[in-house]
């Protein structure tokens, strides 16, 4: 659940404004408070789409009716401007778009009692080890490699990878310092000491100073450098992307032990909530290892296993006596039954 930002309440003259110029002060708040870019754009994305459904209509005017039919419409037809056809992704969309919507309304001090929308749960997808090897083994450059071991190696957020500065390394230390937001809530995170090597000998090669980005890419060239990687891999490109690796670094973490709040840190997450998502992955890998391994076990156990049919208790099937009513076990199996 995005965390709450504290904007105040709006003075009751804005609602004289047009509906775009309602927005736009809003947004201006949103981020003077320090609001991440991305915080910020899901915000404007979501207003937005209610605004341009509900056309020349005052904000002042609008009803909970008006909110009902938006999202009527958005689940029956989806977005205008998503591509996406997955009903599960609209409904995942409208879930955070009407949280947006209502704390835009409370910031109007509009009076509307506004439902949620039930998120749909989604399987997190996590790459194997192998899958994990073919990514590494296709990378054929030194900025590929640095890319998947900064991903892999320490949970960041993409955005967050793209706005290190070679200032944030601390080399002595083996830490990363990550800034958060507009006027920045910071954390640290480490990493292996291969890949601050290969952030070592980066910075060397393109003689970066302390204010240069570490990666200068676009998300966008990021997420075609990732592609490319899964093409040459072998991997279907559709499964890769940015926060794949970031659920791939989080469930390995989790298998290797690292306490469930060392990692809530690691990923810079507000509620531990958000970060426990991960332990479902874990305890799939722990169902399937006990199906292989445990119920095997006990099948070829039970199959072993006898019944006596004067006690009918059941006794092992290379017993000579049954150990309850001391019986002679039949060779030819007459006295027992299988279990």
């Amino acid at each position: 659940m995005p965390a709450k930002i504290d904007v105040g309440k709006a003075p009751r003259e804005i609602l004289e404004l047009s509906n775009q110029e309602i927005l736009q002060e809003f947004i201006m708040l949103l981020e003077s408070t320090g609001a991440s870019k991305d915080t910020v754009k899901a915000y404007q994305s979501a207003i937005s789409d209610f605004l341009d459904f509900i056309r020349d209509k005052p904000l002042k005017e609008v009803t909970l009716r008006d909110v009902l039919a938006w999202r009527n419409e958005r689940l029956r037809s989806g977005f205008p401007r998503k591509k996406t056809v997955d009903k599960a992704k609209w409904q995942a969309t409208l879930h955070y778009y009407t949280l947006f919507l209502k704390r835009f309304f409370e910031w109007l001090g509009l009076q509307l009692s506004v439902p949620g929308v039930k998120k749909p749960s989604s399987k997190i997808t996590a790459l194997t080890d192998e899958e994990v090897g073919k990514l590494f083994n296709a990378a054929r450059n030194p900025l590929d490699k640095l890319i998947l071991r900064l991903l892999l190696d320490t949970g960041l957020r993409s955005r967050e990878v793209l706005s290190i500065r070679v200032g944030d390394i601390d080399f002595n230390s083996k830490t990363i310092r990550v800034v958060e937001g507009k006027y920045g809530k910071e954390r640290y995170v480490t990493a292996s000491n291969e890949t601050f090597k290969l952030i070592e000998a980066w910075v060397r090669l393109n003689n970066l100073g302390r204010d240069d980005r570490l990666i200068n890419l676009t998300y966008g060239g990021l997420y075609k450098k990732l592609k490319r990687l899964a093409a040459r891999a072998g991997i279907p490109p559709e499964k890769i992307r940015p926060h794949v690796l970031r659920h791939t670094f989080a469930t390995r973490a989790l298998r290797l032990g690292i306490s469930l709040p060392s990692l809530q840190r690691l990923l810079g997450h507000t509620d531990i909530r958000t970060t426990q998502v991960y332990l479902h992955l874990t305890i799939d890998d722990i169902k399937k290892e006990y199906r292989e391994k445990f119920e095997n076990n006990v099948s070829r156990e039970v199959k072993e296993t006898l019944l006596c049919s004067s006690c009918g208790r059941s006794i092992p099937s290379d017993a000579l006596f049954c150990p309850y009513c001391g019986r002679q076990v039949s060779k030819t199996g007459e006295n027992l039954a299988l279990a």
